[in-house]
């Protein structure tokens, strides 16, 4: 179907006309209408695994044949049980309180108006994405719950997945009588769709690229649009000399080694020396039985022998495969100062059993997400009960976090009055 779109820049013209259109009926939908029509996609998305399972198959070889990296085929396949969790995400979106239309800080003035706020839609939402072609359903309930029409251009390597995907989406969509314009699944890999995609403010509002550093960094540069970006996931586990062995060994081995592929995987381990020759020994052990290649400081490749250097470089890489870097620290203050110089904002754990040093961490380290005693792989929307999300933003302009329901929405002052005039 790509090969069929010869004229890029009217192709986009035309779809950004025509998601501007729906956005303005999808913005007036009600709940109802919008809850029906996520239901009816995940519905048609339940009736169709076995042809989301096979175009899923012919992306899989196609990448496998072009020698993609097992990270990034591990991101691209939509396993019986990533089915499920792209389906129950869908169905808790429709659960949460419509954010749409909710007045909140409505006050009394002087002069007797009331002022307030409403929850707005952002308006037309466009995201640019890579690999997991779950991201496309993610994507389009939210979107469709906070009222916003979206363009979607998944990845080159997801191509015959997002097409299935987006079939249900648009069966769904009509099902509920809402236009198949609210989302919008790029038809075409041409890459000069995204150069149209970001520099189109008068038909899109705001940019979510979830990607790879490259395409983030180039989606920033380049675009016209506002951006909603992280540019990596850099994230740390600090254990601390008060820590539980038990949990600082199951937290470490788990935010490490339950997926290598993810934004939220620990990419560096901090230990206090106090506890380095106790603890390092059985990690490393835990984490060769997972064939985790280990890169330490100096002292920490004093404790464990078939530790390779970390070099600077390391500190400030995000691995996405077996691989973790480990510095030895000499307490809270020089964990937190790693931290903040090497992180990529993303997210970051503390263990410990020390109240005090527990909410200096939550108070001192500046990232998206801040925890005590639980693994980093927390971190993420269906987790914190945002029941999907668009991606996880590092910036702290306009959303923060994972970004759910609310993270796509803004507000507009409201004022109230009977006849009041200014005087």
């Amino acid at each position: 179907m790509s090969s069929q779109i010869t004229d890029i820049p009217a192709y986009m013209a035309d779809l950004g006309r025509r998601a501007r259109a729906a956005s303005r009926i999808l913005a007036a939908a009600s709940t109802a209408t919008k809850d029906a029509a996520l239901l009816a996609i995940a519905d048609d998305l339940e009736q169709q695994r076995e042809a989301l399972a096979e175009a899923n198959r012919r992306d899989l070889e196609a990448g496998a044949s072009k020698g993609l990296d097992p990270a990034l085929l591990d991101r691209l396949e939509l396993t019986p049980a990533r089915i499920d969790g792209m389906l129950e995400g869908i169905r808790q979106i429709v659960s949460l309180a419509d954010p749409i239309g909710e007045i909140f800080d409505l006050k009394f003035r002087p002069s007797g108006i009331q002022v307030g706020r409403m929850r707005v839609p952002l308006g037309v939402v466009g995201i640019i994405y890579e690999s997991r072609p779950n991201v496309t359903a993610d994507a389009a309930a939210l979107c469709l719950k906070s009222g916003n029409a979206t363009v979607l251009r998944g990845g080159s390597e997801a191509f015959h997945s997002n097409q299935a995907i987006a079939g249900s989406i648009q069966r769904g969509l009509q099902k509920a009588g809402l236009p198949a314009d609210c989302v919008q699944v790029l038809a075409t890999t041409d890459r000069a769709a995204v150069g149209a995609m970001i520099t189109m403010p008068e038909s899109i509002d705001v940019i979510i690229p979830r990607g790879g550093k490259g395409l983030i960094e180039r989606i920033s540069n380049d675009a016209r649009v506002p951006v909603i970006k992280h540019l990596d996931g850099i994230c740390h586990v600090y254990i601390d000399d008060q820590a539980d062995s038990g949990k600082a060994f199951d937290i470490a081995l788990n935010a490490k080694t339950q997926r290598y592929g993810t934004c939220n995987t620990l990419e560096t381990l901090l230990v206090a020396e106090e506890i380095a020759e106790d603890i390092l020994p059985m990690l490393a052990a835990a984490y060769a039985e997972h064939e985790v290649e280990l890169r330490g400081c100096e002292r920490c490749r004093q404790i464990l022998d078939d530790c390779l250097p970390a070099s600077e470089t390391d500190w400030d890489t995000e691995y996405l495969a077996p691989i973790l870097s480990i510095r030895v620290v000499r307490g809270l203050d020089q964990a937190i100062e790693h931290i903040n110089r090497h992180s990529s904002g993303h997210t970051e754990s503390i263990v410990t059993e020390n109240y005090t040093r527990a909410r200096r961490f939550l108070t001192e380290v500046d990232s998206s997400s801040v925890m005590v005693n639980a693994s980093t792989r927390f971190a993420d929307g269906f987790e914190y009960g945002l029941g999907a999300e668009i991606g996880i933003s590092t910036d702290k302009f306009h959303a923060r976090g994972p970004v759910g329901l609310e993270g796509l929405t803004s507000v507009k002052f409201i004022v109230l009055g009977d006849g009041h005039i200014r005087t």
